[in-house]
């Protein structure tokens, strides 16, 4: 890692540094010193000479250059401020994770009402929140269904004053949608307030509009008692319309001991947040235990009546594979569960870690020892770049926060110094540590907020991944608005080093 230097002028003078400590006073890059920075710097050590040449002939295009296999300020730049050099591991925007697993071995991508685009008592029900919640990734998808008028089933939030939708077109919805961002399973997750015969019409809709998409029949899989992996390209449906539920039929949750003798392994329990917490601080262990046989469900709590959303890293802590969240309610809650789900290829199914899927280990995610030797992680942010102004026009005093998201003794949270009236090129030269015990667990989430006032300050962007998807070395963040969407060419620069994850019951680290 480069020493301390004083605040350039642009982010280009700091790329130009860089560049610069590699020449050795040449008018261009060599292509050895070039590897020499990839293994140095970047930490790619598994960069060769090929690796060099791709780059240069991705990223060159001054021929003189190109035919010396060496490479131009300008070429460098353009390396440096492309997809090679992002936070997140390239290689995780492809499916990449064992896809054959038990579905309980799965974090999977959940939505709570998903009918709704705004609050449960006056909000709008709408075809269209279902479409942004497929096209999110989102694999589970909640349907609460009430007697309409002339035996058309409607969609709503009963007892309130949120607007209705016909289910047969929720269903037309979700089969024109359902694959369009993932090959793997939709999750129907039916909460079911109609009559016998206006169920027999759901029934008959499922089947005629979604035809050989649905899943009717038991699955061929290689472990009876357990679930079959992720892997067929079916919607499967959550609730008791008799013989359409295959797989994830719901039981009431008695205890854990109850559903351990009691629970068959195609039943899923469903429970609100208060009660998902109350379990785990009483029986965390348990509770990590459960979710090894059987799929869980959290949902907000009833109280939430403006449709704001729970943390959900407590219960992912637990090993619970639904954790559902309004896709419409916007912040932090909804931060972590993109920057969850953009891993494996953002298909809506991620692999939980190893030490959520061992029977052979009990794990209390409560517990700060767990035998595990920390990872550290060196997180280094450098500058910023084209920070989005307010409406206002006056420049931002933007700072940086950075999160981690874990077990409970892993979270914390650090902060830049404030720069003041810079929103196109702040500086920071900030050095953060931490120390993590179950990284395999963590989410690290980027923040750049406005201080406004002595004590307060407003959102910028952010982006989130998961520590598992990190790249080391210098590395750029693509910050995010609010609705998760793109702010470029807004960016944060940072340098990343930590020490791989060792062997053992934890899953290896890119690096």
């Amino acid at each position: 890692m480069m020493k301390r230097r004083k605040a350039p002028s642009t982010r280009r003078a700091e790329i130009q540094y860089l560049y610069q400590c590699y020449t050795s006073g040449q008018a261009t890059l060599s292509g050895s010193s070039l590897l020499k920075f990839l293994k140095k710097e970047q930490m790619e050590l598994r960069a060769t000479e090929e690796t060099v040449e791709c780059l240069i002939d991705r990223y060159e295009i001054e021929e003189t250059a190109k035919d010396s296999g060496s490479m131009t300020f300008e070429g460098f730049l353009r390396y440096m401020e492309s997809r090679d050099c992002c936070v997140f591991n390239q290689a995780h925007t492809s499916v990449y994770q064992d896809m054959d697993q038990p579905l309980t071995n799965y974090f999977i991508s959940s939505s709570h009402n998903t009918y709704l685009t705004g609050d449960q008592l006056v909000g709008k029900s709408h075809l269209d929140a279902y479409v942004c919640a497929l096209r999110k990734g989102c694999r589970c998808l909640e349907i609460d269904c009430w007697d309409g008028p002339d035996m058309e089933p409607v969609v709503y939030h009963g007892y309130t004053l949120t607007t209705k939708i016909l289910f047969r077109d929720v269903i037309s919805t979700v089969k024109k949608h359902a694959f369009e961002v993932s090959a793997y399973p939709v999750i129907l997750s039916l909460e079911n307030h109609c009559c016998k015969e206006q169920q027999e019409v759901m029934a008959q809709y499922l089947i005629s509009i979604l035809g050989d998409k649905l899943l009717s029949t038991p699955l061929d899989h290689p472990t009876p008692g357990d679930l079959p992996g992720p892997n067929k390209k079916k919607v499967v449906v959550a609730q008791s319309l008799s013989d359409l539920v295959i797989y994830t039929g719901s039981v009431k949750f008695i205890s854990f001991s109850h559903a351990k003798d009691n629970q068959n392994c195609y039943e899923n329990t469903s429970m609100a947040e208060k009660k998902a917490r109350k379990l785990t601080k009483a029986s965390g262990p348990d509770f990590v235990q459960h979710n090894q046989r059987f799929i869980s469900r959290i949902y907000p709590a009833a109280s939430r009546t403006s449709s704001s959303n729970y943390n959900p890293q407590e219960f992912w802590n637990m090993g619970s594979q639904i954790v559902a969240l309004n896709f419409q309610s916007l912040g932090l809650p909804m931060d972590l569960n993109d920057g969850r789900f953009q891993d494996n290829g953002g298909c809506g199914y991620v692999l939980k870690p190893a030490v959520l899927r061992s029977s052979q280990k009990s794990f209390n995610p409560s517990c700060s020892q767990h035998g595990l030797k920390p990872t550290h992680l060196l997180l280094k942010v450098i500058s910023g770049s084209n920070m989005p102004v307010p409406r206002s026009g006056k420049p931002l005093d933007p700072f940086v926060r950075v999160e981690i998201h874990g077990i409970a003794s892993d979270s914390c949270r650090k902060n830049t110094h404030t720069v003041r009236n810079n929103s196109l090129t702040p500086f920071w030269e900030t050095d953060m540590n931490f120390n993590i015990s179950v990284p395999e667990l963590c989410l690290i989430r980027f923040c750049v907020r406005d201080q406004t006032g002595l004590l307060s300050s407003e959102f910028v962007g952010q982006y989130t991944l998961p520590f598992t998807s990190l790249k080391k070395g210098y590395r750029w963040v693509p910050l995010r608005c609010r609705d998760g969407c793109s702010l470029d060419p807004a960016s944060l620069f940072v340098f990343v080093c930590f020490l791989d994850v060792g062997a053992g019951s934890r899953d290896a680290v890119p690096g």
